[in-house]
Formats: structure tokens, sequence, C-alpha cells
């Protein structure tokens, strides 16, 4: 009896991760990967019309591109990125961890990014084609390719034109402290505000070349290549 006990249980550890998987079946799906070269979910390589789940992490290695669907709306990795799905009340809300994340969402949409700077998103009831880069450690470079883009940094509005990136540094401002602020008390816990500081810059050749990548990835998986 020890002994079926421990075989028992020595199988249930093993297949952990896919019983884990089997168990997100149950849930809704909120989208599909609809392309998938040199990327993974989770541990497991990713692999088209797999669903996509609330939890899900995916990668990209280099020279790898991934693209997940998610009703009307759709998001693109390139190569080295990093993501973590997630929901809110309006829909899929991902989380960007590492590299370069697009995504397109019609005005019907609703589809955001979260990254270190706040909720990136196309401006309310207009679609909108967008990208993300995270350049390094408190900072990012936004690009709105196609309609205008909102920079949501904890209810400060921050609008992106269309055809505009901006280069974003993110600070975080000071604590307050005894010598400046007598009623400061330490046992008590402050909120760090977080400052965006907005750069336009010049992408020339390398928005146009990214912007091209994302109309190939757009392409419906049904349409044959050129």
């Amino acid at each position: 009896m020890r002994l079926f006990a421990s075989l028992a249980a020595a199988a249930l550890v093993a297949a952990g991760p896919c019983a884990l998987r089997s168990n997100a079946s149950h849930e809704k799906p909120l989208g599909v990967v609809s392309q998938a070269q040199h990327a993974r979910l989770d541990n497991s390589s990713a692999a088209m019309g797999a669903s996509v789940y609330a939890g899900d992490t995916f990668e990209t290695e280099g020279g790898g591109t991934l693209r997940l669907r998610f009703g009307l709306s759709q998001m693109y990795l390139l190569a080295s990125s990093a993501v973590t799905v997630g929901e809110d009340s309006d829909g899929a809300l991902v989380n960007v961890t590492r590299g370069t994340v697009g995504f397109s969402s019609p005005s019907s949409g609703r589809f955001a990014l979260d990254t270190p700077a706040g909720i990136v998103r196309g401006a309310e009831g207009k679609p909108a084609y967008g990208q993300v880069t995270i350049t390094k450690p408190g900072e990012i470079m936004v690009s709105a390719y196609r309609g205008d883009l909102i920079v949501d940094n904890e209810g400060e509005l921050h609008t992106i034109p269309e055809g505009k990136s901006y280069r974003i540094v993110i600070q975080q401002d000071q604590e307050p402290s005894s010598t400046n602020n007598p009623d400061f008390h330490p046992a008590q816990n402050h909120h760090r505000k977080r400052r965006l500081a907005f750069y336009l810059i010049f992408t020339g050749v390398m928005g146009f070349v990214t912007y091209e990548i994302y109309e190939e990835l757009s392409e419906s998986p049904s349409k044959p290549s050129h």
C-alpha cells in the first residue's frame, strides 16, 4: 500500500506541469497562438492554435517571433522578448517584462499593455497600432504607428500621437523625510509617485523596418507568402 502511494505521488509530481495546464483548460481562454517561431509558452514550445489563459508566460528566443490573438485584437513579440498574460474588467492586460511587444486593437477592442511606465492602450473608441520596447531599466520607447496611444500613469494620461515615437524615462519621487516634513512618520506607508519624462525621438529606418515586420505578422496565416 505504501509502495502504491509513493508511486502515485511520484507520478503526480512528474505530471505537475501537464496537470496544471489541463486544469487551465477548464477556464475560459483569453486568446489563441496564431503564429510561433522559436517561442515558448511557460516551459514548453509555443504551438500555433494553443489556447492562451491568464497567467501564461510567453517568451521568444533570438530570431524568434510570436503572434497572439485576443478576439479582434492581436499582439506580437519580436526576438528576445517576454510577457505575462493577465486580464482586467476590460479584457486582456499583458505585462511586458522584456524586449519589444506590439499590438493592434480595433475601435471595439479591449486590449492593453502593462509597462514600467504605466498602461499603454489605444485612445478610447479608436483603432490603434502601437509598439513598446523596454530599452533598459527605467526607460521604454512607445511608438504609435496608426491611431493615438494613451500612456496611463495611475490616472495621469499622456497621449502619443499617431506617427510619433517617444522615449520615456521613469523616475520615482523621493519619499518625504523628517528634515523637510515635520508630519512625516517612518511607520506610515507613503506611496512613491512615478514621474515620467517624455522625449520625442526620430525612429527613421528602424521604425519603418519594425512596422514592416508588424505588417508581415498581421497577415492571415492562410495568406500565401511571396
